[in-house]
């Protein structure tokens, strides 16, 4: 649930222990020491046992890499986090390096003198990673080289009490009626892959896969129901999965026991080993799985180089989950109108904070009586602290809400059913003329993509510009992309497409992506739109000859009227909006109280 974050962000905490770190690599003749943000699952989202990177620099984004060298330390962040990590980390300790300008591959060749030692924990980079590393070294004969898996040189440093004990919750079914299809009949599709490769295996290594393949659920990790485990599916035996036996209570070895066989988490090394004898060819992803583990299994000479089988397929939504999904976001899409109808009562007065308006809208969640949890940590920015793209509220930076500011409020839910993800700007008394204009140009990046068109076989990366092009006609941009995979009560962030610059992976039916253009202005406000989208099935537009896919929008909560300048829309992007409150309004209104239902028409009033 809601947490108030505070950082381990004490500037005398921080030098201190990197202090101690170099003692550490000094001794060990390092010198520099690559830590990641990170853990052996290879996650977005992590325990908080595994923090390791905020516990060393104070920083506590969800991405980023830090490095200790002997003279200078610095930390690599992307586009999100540049702002925030520069006012959570001791910036006269730590370089903030924007990997836009900068990769770490590239600080580590400048700034380190032929022949010297960069050491890394092999649980916590995957294999590419490291042969990437290693090429862009060698021309300097910078040895990259992994210290035991069971030394990692933080976790020497970092030590109960200060340091949380690792997650114990139990493993609960997720049920076929949910989930769409059983356990055995998606190991039974994985397993026809696997023979049709010529593969024996498959090494899978991620939470989220884990879960999904096996429909179970877990709470290691804050707001994502999942739980740490490593499997192997086996082209003719039955899967092995690896996990902490205490977690699994009698509904779940109940559900496991005709799936799957069942051994403990910490026996999962000694059967790599068994693995790599004879002849058998294993799969192992080399994006996601360790270093350590694709050198247990002999290396590039003795694994095949796979993707993790389970992504494709939990991205596409069956019919059970799509159903699920439409579900939860009525469900939540009422829960946000309630907060959005408190907001404007209350937040006027200048009384509210950031922390009082992210308690509220999670008790509003609470109040519908299906909330788990919350799917990630409620980003409520009051005016300049919503230009932090990524920003979580802790006591020292708490805001009020103050007229003629604006509200980015970012937030999502885990539903059984179904995972929520939206992002609303209110405005908190009358906006500026530039605040409406840069809100409007957003929409109108919104409305393009929630409205596109597309064929068969378009990329992440060929819708994403459609967000930007309104922003772009006016000098403007966002460093983040425009939209992310969403899971079906899994992790709020998924892939393997994304609607990114980057992001080259193929668009398919079923698929919920995120539709989140935004704009910043650092020290002043932020602004973000952001809806779910379920990618549609083709069909041939009127008088076309070609399969076209769209978006169906799932999130239901009205847009600021009041940030919109209505001259800056097109005719079909006014009626986009119209039509969309049109159908926010009926579907929610039957299920509101009367005052907010009445604050509910107002607000989705046509243009």
């Amino acid at each position: 649930m809601f947490q108030i974050f505070d950082a381990a962000s004490d500037p005398s905490l921080v030098a201190a222990r990197i202090e101690s770190l170099r003692r550490e690599l000094a001794k060990r003749n390092i010198d520099a020491l690559i830590v990641p943000r990170t853990d052996a699952h290879q996650g977005e989202y992590i325990p908080a046992s595994e923090e390791r990177l905020a516990w060393l620099t104070g920083f506590a984004g969800s991405a980023g890499t830090a490095i200790i060298a002997a003279k200078k330390a610095a930390l690599f962040v992307d586009g999100r986090y540049t702002v925030q990590a520069r006012s959570e980390v001791d910036t006269k300790v730590i370089d903030v390096v924007p990997m836009a300008e900068k990769t770490a591959e590239d600080w580590l060749a400048g700034e380190l003198p032929e022949g010297a030692r960069v050491a890394f924990d092999p649980k916590l980079f995957t294999l590419a990673q490291i042969q990437r590393l290693k090429r862009r070294l060698a021309d300097k004969k910078i040895k990259v080289a992994a210290v035991s898996p069971r030394s990692n040189l933080i976790d020497a440093l970092w030590r109960k009490p200060e340091r949380p004990d690792p997650p114990s919750g139990a493993i609960v079914p997720h049920p076929v009626s949910l989930a769409g299809q059983s356990a055995a009949g998606k190991v039974s599709e994985i397993q026809e892959r696997l023979k049709t490769l010529g593969l024996d295996a498959v090494v899978l290594t991620s939470r989220e896969s884990i879960a999904w393949l096996f429909n179970l659920r877990g709470s290691d990790v804050k707001h994502t129901p999942v739980f740490s485990a490593f499997a192997i599916v086996h082209q003719r035996a039955r899967p092995e999965l690896f996990v902490e036996l205490s977690k699994l209570g009698a509904a779940a070895r109940k559900v496991l026991t005709p799936v799957a066989k069942v051994a403990g988490y910490d026996t999962f090394e000694e059967r790599l080993k068994e693995l790599k004898a004879g002849s058998r060819k294993v799969g192992l992803d080399p994006a996601t799985a360790s270093y350590a583990i694709a050198t247990r299994l002999g290396g590039d000479r003795r694994i095949v180089r796979f993707s993790d089988p389970c992504v494709a397929p939990r991205a596409i939504k069956n019919a059970a989950e799509i159903a699920g999904t439409r579900a939860a976001h009525a469900r939540d899409g009422v829960a946000v109108a309630r907060f959005l109808a408190w907001l404007d009562d209350h937040a006027g007065s200048g009384d509210i904070d950031e922390i009082a308006a992210a308690q509220a809208l999670e008790s509003f969640r609470r109040d519908t009586g299906e909330l788990k949890e919350i799917s990630f940590d409620t980003i409520a920015g009051s005016g300049p602290n919503g230009a932090i793209v990524h920003y979580r509220v802790n006591a020292k930076t708490n805001r009020k809400l103050k007229p003629g500011e604006l509200f980015l409020v970012d937030s999502g839910a885990q539903y059984s059913d179904g995972t929520t993800d939206i992002t609303r700007t209110v405005a908190i008394g009358k906006p500026t003329n530039d605040m409406r204009r840069h809100f409007t140009l957003v929409l109108k990046g919104n409305v393009a993509i929630g409205t596109a068109c597309f064929p068969k076989g378009t990329r992440g990366r060929d819708l994403d510009s459609l967000a930007r092009g309104p922003l772009w006609q006016a000098g403007l941009d966002y460093d983040h992309g425009t939209g992310h995979g969403v899971g079906s009560y899994l992790s709020v962030h998924e892939g393997p497409v994304a609607i990114s610059r980057t992001n080259a992976e193929v668009v398919l039916p079923g698929m919920i992506l995120s539709n989140e253009p935004g704009f910043y202005r650092e020290g002043h406000y932020g602004i973000r739109i952001e809806n779910l989208v379920l990618v549609k099935e083709p069909e041939i537009p009127k008088g076309g000859e070609r399969p076209m896919m769209s978006f169906e929008t799932l999130t239901l909560a009205p847009i600021d009227r009041r940030l919109i300048d209505v001259d800056l829309l097109t005719g079909a992007e006014r009626h986009w909006v119209d039509a969309y409150h049109a159908r926010v309004q009926r579907t929610l209104q039957a299920r509101l109280d009367k005052p907010t239902k009445s604050w509910l028409k107002a607000a989705c009033a046509p243009l």
